[in-house]
């Protein structure tokens, strides 16, 4: 059976069709431009997308979304791969229908995972499409000494072998892997609801460094707080997951980050910041601090 797969290297979820403005016309286009809507939005706009509510969510490449109704150009829609209590068959809401397609991307081969923050995807005549982000997997069709052929959700393309893992590359993330992959990121700008290597936010942070190295988790802070395995702080390790709550550790969870070691943590912090190595002592995360949670195996 077809199933419907994200066509871009990026689809945005909005909360609503509404939810866009004119200067977001890069970001919703059939082919749409990440980095250019990036560089267009003022601090105050790219700051608005939080404060304003306007996205929920993104999708990478390939990955399989649920379409409920179409209305116009838009979808409204579910992401399996991320879980949400707003919507147990998958994080819901709005995205250009344009950037999706009827899919059948075979699925009962191995996969590739891209491992350079961005890697260029090429047709079959090697000439270049797009760039995909950090943690895009897709099927595995060919190999040969240098490049990749893979399946995807617009045909089959290459891509180089130094940009991506091969299937035997891949095996569950020590915390300390978990934390090498988010050291790539130090510096990238907060993104409202990001899921790519264009930016994230503080959950989507965690979500992605976790899913690249085999462990799919909650999408939202809160969420994510309510699994795992429970652990104090005494015990803490890197690439385990911090959570921080309102009125002094008691309220909602409204931030996560990725225990560095040391006392600090790496994290995507807030609109206007970028992504970066936080000490906790002194901090006012020292005492927002309610939950620590592991995921990893290693």
């Amino acid at each position: 059976m077809k199933k419907i797969r994200v066509s871009v290297p990026v689809a945005t979820v909005w909360t609503s069709p509404e939810s866009v403005r004119s200067i977001d016309a890069q970001a919703i286009a059939d082919q749409p431009d990440i980095v250019a809507w990036l560089k267009t939005m003022t601090r105050e706009e790219t700051i608005a997308l939080c404060g304003e509510k306007r996205l929920q969510s993104q999708v990478l490449f390939g990955d399989e979304i649920i379409i409920d109704e179409v209305k116009g150009s838009w979808a409204k829609i579910c992401v399996p791969t991320q879980y949400s209590t707003k919507d147990k068959r998958g994080y819901p809401g709005w995205m250009p229908l344009g950037q999706s397609v009827e899919s059948e991307m075979v699925t009962d081969c191995l996969q590739i995972m891209v491992q350079s923050n961005v890697a260029t995807f090429y047709d079959l005549q090697k000439q270049p499409i797009f760039d995909l982000s950090f943690g895009t997997f897709l099927p595995l069709l060919e190999e040969s000494e240098n490049e990749v052929k893979v399946d995807s959700p617009i045909g089959p393309g290459f891509m180089y072998k130094k940009d991506i893992l091969m299937p035997v590359q891949q095996h569950l993330h020590t915390g300390s892997e978990i934390v090498k992959n988010a050291e790539k990121f130090i510096d990238l700008p907060y993104l409202w609801s990001g899921m790519s290597a264009y930016g994230y936010d503080c959950s989507g942070f965690s979500f992605s460094m976790l899913r690249a190295g085999g462990y799919l988790i909650p999408r939202d802070a809160d969420d994510q707080a309510l699994q795992g395995e429970e652990i104090t702080l005494q015990t803490a390790l890197p690439g385990d997951l911090l959570f921080f709550a309102y009125e002094k550790g008691k309220g909602y969870v409204h931030h996560v980050g990725i225990y560095y070691g040391d006392g600090k943590m790496i994290h995507s912090p807030t609109p206007g910041k970028i992504v970066s190595i936080t000490v906790l002592k002194g901090s006012k995360y020292e005492e927002e601090l309610c939950a620590i949670r592991r995921y990893w195996k290693g």
